[in-house]
């Protein structure tokens, strides 16, 4: 027997649940005689802090190894794609299989040395022997003839780079794109001289006593550090949350080492604050 709601019927089922039942899911949600209210009153702008907050707990559950929990959150990740979905619907703008049948087609034209036809049927067919350099050139010059296809507007290589983006991110993605046009150090010295010469430029403007200039200074500060963790092939983004986990974790050591001599950070001087520091990075190093 089954349980019949709008004239679908349900099992009394064990099995899994489907992205089916998801897409269903959603649009009960979004009814507006029997949904839920908090959910019929979102719409697209409402919507994308929850988005960028999924993503970024996503990111920390990869980071910290909780594979327990990420699955959790790629779920709830995944739920925002299918809110998108319901709304596109709703509007007549896109449908999910909408998402899903686009995602799928540029998946099989970025990837021509692993689907030579175009199509999921020639997969496993021969195809070109291509180092990791030339895949990347390909999908970079395939990205590339998509975005001026895509907006005969786009005057530049910039046009299209998310202003909404995570500030290291974004100035990743510009530098990136700048490079793709030729426009880059070919070489890593002159990267790392570019830095030295950042530092100098603050330093001068803090002597100076200039703010206006000091703000200005520590942003190409800011924009070169980007540029040699692109050079050097790390994420910066990454690389930032790495070293704040790091802090924090020496940090918290440097509160109990003080805190099991009987005293506080906020009361002991910064020769024992040091003290306490250097304690707590020899003992992790060994």
């Amino acid at each position: 027997m089954g349980l019949a709601v709008n004239g679908k019927v349900f099992m009394n089922k064990t099995v899994s649940y489907t992205l089916d039942d998801l897409l269903y899911l959603m649009s009960c949600l979004r009814d507006q005689e029997h949904g839920c209210p908090w959910d019929c009153k979102q719409d697209f702008s409402t919507i994308v802090p929850h988005t960028i907050e999924e993503a970024y707990e996503v990111a920390d559950a990869i980071e910290r190894g909780d594979y327990e929990h990420l699955q959790d959150e790629l779920g709830d990740l995944l739920f925002q794609v299918i809110f998108y979905g319901q709304l596109g619907q709703e509007k007549n703008h896109f449908s999910f299989q909408i998402i899903v049948d686009a995602l799928v087609k540029k998946l099989l034209r970025r990837h021509p040395h692993v689907f030579p036809l175009g199509t999921l049927s020639s997969f496993g067919d021969e195809k070109p022997a291509l180092t990791d350099i030339e895949i990347k050139e390909n999908w970079d010059a395939i990205k590339s003839d998509e975005r001026q296809k895509k907006d005969v507007f786009n005057k530049s290589a910039l046009d299209d780079v998310p202003h909404g983006l995570p500030a290291l991110v974004r100035a990743n993605k510009l530098q990136k794109r700048a490079a793709s046009t030729g426009f880059d150090w070919q070489e890593l010295p002159p990267v790392i001289n570019k830095l030295k010469e950042e530092i100098a430029e603050l330093e001068e403007a803090i002597a100076q006593g200039d703010t206006v200039a000091v703000e200005d200074e520590m942003g190409d500060l800011l924009f070169s550090c980007v540029n040699l963790s692109r050079h050097l092939k790390l994420d910066a983004e990454a690389t930032l949350r790495n070293a704040s986990r790091k802090f924090e974790r020496r940090f918290r050591g440097v509160e109990e080492y003080i805190a099991d001599k009987g005293a506080s950070v906020s009361a002991s001087d910064s020769r024992q604050l040091n003290d306490a520091w250097e304690y707590v990075k020899t003992a992790e190093r060994k």
